[in-house]
């Protein structure tokens, strides 16, 4: 994780891994994020383009952001680097998605419990990654 030029002193913990718990607090996050996803309607279009089924996303999310905050490296020991952008480009990406997932992840890290700061981080950086990731106006 990059340093977000916000003036503070060095967190509490060496990764953002370690500060947020470790994997069972990654899997509460993640599992917290889908459950929102599947009951809010505000995330109806996001859900939308995850198909039927969130399982498979789940884990992948899951394996991701274990590596992405600095702990096992799940994700890429199964498919290799990430090519976030590559493997989305199949999906219709526009504002509306990118704010309706960030929305989800916050409240998610809300609901769980991310340290105030912590969460203040991964909400710029996941904003970073998201708007990247769009692929449509």
């Amino acid at each position: 994780m990059t340093d977000l030029q916000i003036p503070q002193e060095k967190p509490p913990f060496d990764t953002p891994f370690e500060w947020i718990g470790g994997e069972e607090r990654v899997r509460a996050l993640v599992d917290r994020f889908y459950d929102l996803m599947d009951i809010e309607p505000g995330y109806a279009e996001l859900r939308h383009a995850h198909g039927n089924t969130l399982d498979g996303a789940r884990d992948k999310l899951f394996w991701f952001l274990c590596g992405w905050l600095g702990g096992p490296q799940h994700y890429t020991g199964r498919f290799g680097h990430p090519r976030l952008r590559m493997r989305h480009m199949p999906f219709s990406i526009g504002i509306l998605e990118r704010d309706q997932w960030l929305a989800c992840m916050d409240q998610a890290m809300g609901e769980t419990g991310v340290d105030p700061v912590l969460r203040q981080r991964l909400n710029q950086s996941f904003f970073q990654t998201a708007d990247w990731m769009r692929n449509t106006p």
